[in-house]
């Protein structure tokens, strides 16, 4: 089959850890290198956000990866690309006519509206992943939400009119179903994680001698909504622990960033500005080992659309905190894999923490169950089924434009 993945601001090829490169970058990546390994010739289309990018780079296994010159070719936040998604659309439009992909895959919103724009002529079927919802984002930032005020009616009419939506999780669902997206349009596959990477095994990280008996480790871009203020917040009520927090710019940077500068201010006014390290980016090489260096990773943000962290804590067989929010419903199960906790609440964090930090026992049980649960559910394998059903769902139930009556 010939697939088309449209990611408009998300590339595969990006390096993680800034602004707005996290779990759908990796999605992206590996559901494309997934089909690729099964034989399915798959075409990337992101848009070019520097002049020193070459039209198409070759991933593994016959993937490749094109750039599409939509807007200046310089690094753009992802809520400042609406206005060049007219050009990403008649790019794709015209790319399909020379070679018509069988379906096509679009990640979040505006890559949904240019893939349906561009597949509308061609009669190509559009399968949606949203990775995130605008009413979600609107609901929990208010005022702070800089999408464009578009986005909402957009989605929604996406929603109800591709071919399917493939959702991540089932708060997705309920999300969608407000939206007006009859749940027949909806399919749930997961994000999925690499347990061959992720898993008991790696080393502990280098260079990263403990400060105190137990150490939490937080991971993720540093912005307001993953929730490491609430983190830093419940550390006072767990003694004798070290709190790492993993991501954002390089270690070097990290002085100049407004959020790590806010983290920091507010450990020192808690008390813990000794017990709290901010790592800045971490070598993917490394996130295994680091994650196995630690007795818990916390998973604190305010709200969640997937949230990848928890898997691959659990692939590491390390028990997670989580909060009660999106993703973290389906993958984290309460009291097995881990604790999930209300959002907003340092205290229930610190009571979670403190009663897995006391027994290394309940630790093992939980981080063994953890590594069940992604190895029954969510290895790539696993997702790349999923998707591929869905792919030929719409493609043998679509019709070309001149079959409709």
């Amino acid at each position: 089959m010939r697939i088309a993945m449209v990611s408009e601001h998300a590339s595969p090829l990006a390096p993680l850890g800034g602004p707005d490169a996290g779990g759908q970058n990796v999605y992206v990546a590996r559901l494309t290198e997934e089909l690729a390994r099964r034989g399915h010739e798959v075409t990337v289309h992101t848009r070019r956000d520097s002049p020193d990018l070459p039209d198409r780079v070759p991933l593994t296994d016959g993937a490749v990866v094109e750039h599409v010159p939509a807007g200046p070719p310089e690094p753009l936040p992802k809520d400042e690309l609406f206005p060049h998604m007219p050009v990403f659309a008649t790019h794709l439009a015209r790319a399909w006519a020379r070679q018509r992909p069988d379906a096509v895959h679009a990640h979040y919103w505006m890559s949904g509206m240019a893939a349906q724009v561009g597949a509308r002529a061609h009669g190509i079927p559009v399968v949606q992943t949203f990775h995130a919802l605008g009413t979600v984002k609107r609901r929990h930032q208010g005022l702070r939400d800089t999408s464009p005020y578009e986005r909402v009616g957009v989605e929604r009419h996406i929603g109800r009119t591709c071919g399917q939506v493939l959702a991540t999780c089932t708060d997705e669902v309920y999300e969608l179903a407000d939206l007006g997206v009859p749940s027949w349009q909806v399919t749930v596959v997961p994000c999925g994680v690499d347990a061959d990477r992720f898993h008991p095994g790696a080393g502990t990280a280098r260079a990263l001698p403990r400060t105190r008996r137990h150490r939490l480790l937080a991971v993720g871009r540093l912005v307001p909504r993953k929730g490491f203020d609430l983190a830093i917040r419940a550390l006072p009520r767990i003694p004798d622990t070290e709190l790492l927090i993993a991501g954002g710019p390089e270690h070097a940077l990290l002085e100049t960033d407004p959020e790590a500068e806010r983290l920091l201010g507010l450990a020192d006014r808690a008390g813990v500005g000794d017990r709290v390290h901010l790592l800045g980016a971490v070598d993917p090489a490394d996130m295994p080992g680091l994650m196995r260096s630690a007795d818990l990773v916390l998973c604190t943000p305010t709200y969640e659309p997937f949230g990848m962290v928890p898997l691959e804590a659990m692939a590491c067989a390390v028990p997670v905190i989580a909060t009660d929010v999106g993703g973290h419903r389906d993958t984290v199960a309460d009291r097995l894999t881990g604790r999930l906790v209300p959002p907003r609440d340092p205290a229930a964090i610190a009571s979670a923490a403190r009663e897995l930090l006391g027994t290394k026992q309940l630790r093992h049980r939980y981080g063994t169950a953890g590594r069940d649960r992604v190895l029954a559910r969510y290895s790539w394998q696993r997702v790349a089924d999923g998707a591929e059903q869905v792919y030929r769902r719409v493609t043998e139930g679509h019709r070309l434009p001149s079959e409709v009556a």
